[in-house]
């Protein structure tokens, strides 16, 4: 499994906002055909032609210094409460054609005590274009299964491959897969 900013990539093509769920947890899925909200009771899908707008709200932002000391401090914490607590959890906002609004929760990633403001601002630039079509999560799907068992990357790396599909710029490289 592999982190890429606000999106959590599974090994069989899984793209998910936020953290992928475990058992009957919570979670936030994308596919080709739409937003699957997953868990509890926020199960529902919604088809991109339904889908005026997704917008993530509450999600913890850091600078990247501080991003560094509160992860430590996050982690500590976990595994002194023996992983009782859920990670943080943020909204997701999805606004139908018809104006209606559903609101999901989906967690942050275990490991991260937010996220760096530049990652941020390019998965919700991601998300925009995803949502608008100019995006096919396909795209995503693909390099999750190509590269999620990697792991996840430095920010730098990260940040490259959300600007890359951002713009649309989803080519073949050398190194086999979508993005830098």
């Amino acid at each position: 499994m592999a982190m890429v900013g606000l999106f959590w990539f599974a090994e069989d093509g899984g793209v998910y906002i936020g953290a992928e769920p475990e058992e009957n947890g919570r979670a936030v899925r994308l596919t080709r055909d739409g937003v699957q909200g997953l868990g509890g009771e926020q199960r529902g899908e919604w088809g991109w032609a339904d889908v005026r707008s997704v917008v993530v709200r509450d999600v913890r932002i850091r600078s990247a210094r501080r991003l560094v000391a509160t992860a430590a401090v996050d982690i500590a914490l976990s595994l002194a409460q023996m992983g009782g607590d859920m990670p943080g959890v943020f909204e997701v906002h999805v606004e139908t054609v018809d104006g209606t609004t559903v609101e999901l929760d989906a967690y942050m990633t275990a490991a991260t005590g937010g996220y760096v403001q530049s990652e941020y601002d390019l998965s919700v630039a991601l998300l925009d274009r995803i949502v608008d079509g100019t995006v096919d999560v396909g795209v995503l799907e693909e390099w999750g299964r190509e590269h999620a068992v990697e792991g996840t990357r430095r920010r730098e790396e990260r940040e490259a491959l959300l600007r890359t599909w951002a713009e649309g710029c989803a080519v073949r490289h050398r190194r086999g897969g979508y993005g830098p």
